[in-house]
């Protein structure tokens, strides 16, 4: 039988290669986003229906789902994809913005699985694969409000791998590392809602956006994140965690291999913070 698979995001980036992949591998594709964008569909209109989900709005949801049974006659895997972020300094981040960040990335997510849940245990179960990111393990300056929206992604995603295993479904988290194609500073958040930063913070807030610039791991290949995301979605064991890159390895191992000092000065110096201590004094 031919599966069925939920993505959202599907817009650009990462949505979009993940949706082909999939189509690539003989499923069937319900390719999610704001606005549809049917060609998306174009080299595999049987396999790939695009439609409309706004992961704010639940009635969209609910009828992208239905929308994808009824093409493709049942739901068996959903990638919560969707997410925005932006680099900023917290105390001058505007209330509205931390509020769209975990709206979509947190609340979000959430809309989409409790939809989802139902359909995929009337199949007889399913995989939900979360996707997460390396902040969710490390915490980085500038990103204060990403870092604790997906790091309430990977409590809720640890806590239903329990919870939903009752139902016969799958939870899957996949971390990815800093992939340069991602726009850091303001994807998916709207110009006039960018944070001003206070002169107080100005030299830190350069330096630190530098050290981002200058950033001392490779770029995680969004290939690699899309094969992840496969192989999830497919695992038939208990695995929870499917880190891509090599920062988000290192900061693995910092977090849960080293002491809480050797982790705190390990990220100290991968983040930058050592230079500008020793640059402050």
């Amino acid at each position: 039988m031919t599966k069925t698979i939920l993505i959202t995001g599907c817009s650009s980036g990462l949505g979009k290669l993940t949706a082909r992949h999939f189509a690539e591998k003989g499923w069937n594709v319900v390719a999610t986003m704001r606005r549809p964008d049917p060609e998306l569909a174009n080299a595999y209109p049987a396999r790939i229906l695009v439609a409309a989900l706004d992961v704010g709005d639940p009635a969209s949801i609910e009828a992208a789902i239905e929308a994808g049974i009824a093409r493709f006659g049942g739901l068996d895997a959903v990638v919560n994809n969707a997410g925005i972020t932006m680099v900023s300094i917290f105390e001058a981040t505007p209330a509205d913005a931390i509020r769209q960040i975990f709206e979509t990335n947190v609340f979000g997510m959430v809309n989409v699985i409790q939809a989802a849940v139902p359909h995929l245990r009337r199949r007889g179960g399913g995989t939900v694969v979360n996707v997460g990111s390396g902040v969710g393990i490390a915490a980085m300056p500038l990103l204060s409000v990403y870092s604790a929206s997906k790091q309430a992604v990977e409590g809720l995603s640890e806590s239903l791998s329990y919870e939903l295993s009752s139902q016969n479904i799958r939870v899957r988290l996949v971390q990815p590392g800093a992939m340069r194609s991602t726009n850091f500073t303001t994807t998916g958040m709207a110009a006039s809602q960018a944070a001003p930063v206070p002169e107080s913070y100005r030299p830190y807030f350069d330096h630190m956006l530098q050290s981002m610039i200058n950033y001392p791991f490779a770029s995680t290949e969004e290939q690699s994140v899309v094969e992840a995301i496969h192989a999830a979605a497919t695992d038939p064991t208990d695995r929870l965690r499917y880190q891509v890159g090599p920062d988000v390895e290192e900061y693995a191992r910092l977090r849960w291999s080293t002491s809480e000092d050797a982790y705190r000065a390990g990220m100290h110096r991968l983040t930058g913070h050592t230079a500008w201590r020793d640059m402050a004094k």
